[in-house]
């Protein structure tokens, strides 16, 4: 809610709540609860995007390698991923344009690994035909 709620508004919600049981937190401020939550799932959110990241890193190096990788990332690469997943989250449209860019970031490096490893296989096919032919001996 981007605009300021009267003293009545604030009034006649509270007075709604009246009867109701209250809302569990450790204080007895809502604003406060509001904010420790926010901070508590921010944090959660943090181990487990680490925990993921570093999980795809280590089917490919070492959990060494994989802690540095994660750990040295630049502030730029950071901002980056987080203003693409803002934009995703922000509305469809962002979440199609962001997804539709993944799904066409996977398929070239998937057809750029098939041509790698085509032109890794015609080599050695051509190596193979232009050694000598040897001829066994009579």
């Amino acid at each position: 809610m981007s605009e300021e709620l009267s003293r009545e508004e604030v009034r006649r919600r509270v007075r709604e709540r009246a009867g109701k049981p209250a809302l569990p937190g450790p204080s007895e401020n809502p604003a406060t609860n509001l904010l420790l939550a926010d901070i508590v799932i921010r944090i959660g959110t943090s181990f487990l995007r680490t925990g993921v990241e570093k999980a795809f890193l280590k089917n490919r190096y070492d959990p060494d390698t994989a802690n540095a990788i994660v750990d040295n990332r630049s502030a730029l690469r950071t901002l980056g991923a987080v203003a693409v997943a803002k934009f995703a989250r922000k509305s469809i449209p962002g979440a199609a344009i962001v997804g539709t860019g993944i799904v066409g970031k996977l398929l070239y490096d998937s057809a750029k690994t098939r041509r790698a490893n085509r032109r890794k296989g015609d080599t050695q096919l051509l190596e193979q035909a232009a050694e000598e032919t040897h001829t066994p001996e009579g």
